[in-house]
């Protein structure tokens, strides 16, 4: 387990605030002039985002979110699923080289096959489905490439595992509770949510619905530590969910979604903690990055972007609350709202998925068209 020292803990800005506001005040405008000329849209006030209706080739009107240089068409239920299959809550989504988005879920009420891991290429056309063992478990879904090949790494948090498999689903190896760290007194303590990858092949299991801690592995699967553990203090986590390294600064730190604390915290590769970031998290879930920008999936209704600052660029289909909504049928879905965001990643166009923890299950697309 890690100590801390007492280095002062500081907000994740590397920007003079007085800086930031000119940025954006400059971009702002100019950003605006490009959201009009591209969609020939009526014009939105600077001080919101949008939430316009555009139509695609079938005559159906979709709602278009964010402003400026991220706007985005919001295309819900996206990929058809075989009639074989039915949603559960969608967990995780990730893509791999190829364009295939993979997506896990728990398996809803009434679906003939028990298979959580669905693939589509990158039209929505399905591909294949796989992991009928996780049904009711599977979490968090983690894609790494490791020399010419690429990995996915899965967290069940009922059965208590941390899977990596082939993009096919075979087994490479499964790790349980890891009960060499001292911290728990039977695997029933442990529920994985999500793992992140570092450079040097090491990886970090968080143990989210457990007790909160962050596991460090080598790449061959070797414990080396744990940090993190409950509570509010720095370098304490409430709800480690998510994990992500993130490359965007000056040097690769690794990001958690610390969702009980509506924040998220940064560490070292070896568990020191950095900083916090709270600006506009409710509940984060997870992120992904693309070229300086952080999306974070928020449980509360919303997507955020955030920039290489972490200031935030704008809320996307701000719904309000999920308390009351999400096991409500899809019908009573209302368009360009979301409900309970629970990962969401970027394609190589700035493309964002987001899938939902909703009972039927929710694949949205937001296609970047500004």
């Amino acid at each position: 387990m890690v100590r801390f020292g007492g280095a002062p803990f500081v907000p994740c800005v590397s920007r003079n605030e007085s800086m930031r506001k000119q940025s954006s005040n400059q971009s702002g405008r100019l950003n605006r002039r490009r959201f009009l000329k591209a969609t020939a849209l009526t014009a939105v006030a600077a001080s919101g985002p949008a939430l316009l209706a555009a139509e695609d080739e079938a005559g159906l009107r979709r709602p278009i979110l964010g402003k400026g240089d991220h706007t985005y068409e919001c295309i819900h239920d996206w990929g058809k699923l075989p009639p074989s299959i039915t949603y559960g809550n969608t967990h995780g989504v990730c893509q791999d080289s190829q364009g295939r988005v993979h997506i896990a879920h728990t398996v809803g009420a009434g679906s003939l096959k028990d298979d959580t891991i669905v693939v589509f290429d990158e039209d929505g056309r399905f591909v294949r489905s796989w992991g009928a063992e996780f049904k009711g478990g599977a979490h968090g879904l983690h894609i790494n490439k490791e020399g010419r090949e690429e990995f996915l790494y899965l967290c069940d948090y009922t059965r208590h595992l941390m899977v990596k498999t082939t993009l096919e689903g075979k087994d490479v190896f499964r790790l349980s509770v890891p009960m060499e760290s001292g911290l728990y007194s039977s695997v029933e303590e442990y529920h994985p949510t999500n793992v992140a990858t570092a450079p040097n092949g090491d990886f970090y299991v968080a143990d989210g619905y457990g007790k909160s801690w962050i596991h460090q592995y080598s790449a061959s699967a070797k414990y080396i530590r744990s940090f993190g553990g409950p509570g509010k203090e720095r370098g304490q986590t409430l709800c480690s969910h998510g994990l992500m390294v993130d490359t965007r600064g000056p040097e690769p730190l690794l990001v958690v979604a610390d969702r009980s604390n509506h924040r998220l915290q940064y560490f070292t590769f070896e568990g020191r903690p950095i900083c916090f970031v709270t600006e506009g998290m409710r509940l984060p879930c997870h992120f992904h990055q693309h070229q300086g920008d952080l999306v974070v999936p928020d449980l509360m209704a919303e997507v955020t972007i955030l920039d290489r600052t972490n200031k935030v660029i704008v809320h996307l289909g701000d719904g309000g609350t999920y308390k009351g909504l999400r096991d409500r049928p899809r019908t009573s879905f209302i368009p360009g709202k979301f409900i309970a965001p629970h990962s969401a990643y970027y394609d190589a166009e700035g493309n964002i998925f987001v899938v939902e923890w909703v009972e039927v299950g929710r694949v949205t697309k937001l296609r970047k068209i500004a």
